[in-house]
């Protein structure tokens, strides 16, 4: 009977020191999967790697960075899906930053808003204002939006830029210029009679430091026809 406890203790640490060489040699592998799909520039070769490296090793980062990769792809949900959309305290800024990206970019303007406003209060800078400012236009929240964007002209620094993709070839335009554009936007919603000069006015400010600031131009157009007198 003792004999037999033995054997059975015996063949289960065998079974026990086989799964864990294992598991060994199976991250050793994933580990070299992963650095060979990262030198070769295959995105889904070291999406496939990072998932087998979780699963064998969980670790929080690592979904963290997943996410990231989804996220950079486009794969908006993919990346939600890896961490949540939970505002958790414990969240790491890239956490928050995939799950303010992806939002903003699957049409969630409030609770985008939330992760862009987690990342203001760690790091205020001019880039989150406007963003808040927009997604707060989006929202109808125009008083918020106009303290983001006052904050963020006040803010601004001159080597600034903001890209904008509405047309084929996406163009760069200055920060100033693209806050400026904002705040129009801002200023017309609020009161879209008595202020229609005004936001003009702002537009026009804009067009002058960017000239191929084309939203502002389409935006312009859009408010001017607004003050053309109705043909009879």
């Amino acid at each position: 009977m003792i004999m037999k406890k033995i054997l059975c203790l015996v063949v289960i640490m065998a079974s026990m020191s086989m799964t864990a060489q294992t598991k060994t040699e199976l991250l050793k592998h994933f580990e070299g999967y992963y650095k060979q799909m990262k030198n070769q520039g295959d995105v889904q070769g070291v999406i496939n790697a990072m998932t087998h490296l979780n699963v064998l090793q969980p670790s929080q980062q690592r979904l963290d960075t997943l996410a990231y990769i989804y996220v950079s792809e486009g794969r908006n949900l993919e990346a939600l899906n890896t961490i949540g959309i939970d505002n958790n305290a414990t969240d790491s800024n890239i956490s928050t930053e995939v799950k303010a990206l992806a939002l903003k970019a699957l049409n969630q303007p409030q609770r985008a808003v939330i992760f862009y406003e987690v990342l203001f209060q760690k790091e205020p800078n001019s880039y989150l204002a406007y963003e808040i400012a927009d997604l707060k236009t989006q929202t109808q929240d125009l008083a918020g939006a106009k303290a983001s964007v006052d904050y963020g002209l006040a803010n601004v620094k001159d080597e600034m830029k903001k890209a904008f993709y509405e047309t084929q070839q996406p163009y760069d335009v200055s920060m100033k210029g693209a806050l400026t554009y904002l705040k129009a936007i801002v200023l017309f919603n609020m009161n879209k009679i008595d202020n229609l000069d005004q936001a003009i006015g702002l537009l026009d400010e804009a067009l002058v430091m960017d000239a191929n600031f084309n939203l502002a131009q389409i935006s312009k157009d859009a408010l001017q026809a607004m003050k053309a007198p109705k043909k009879e």
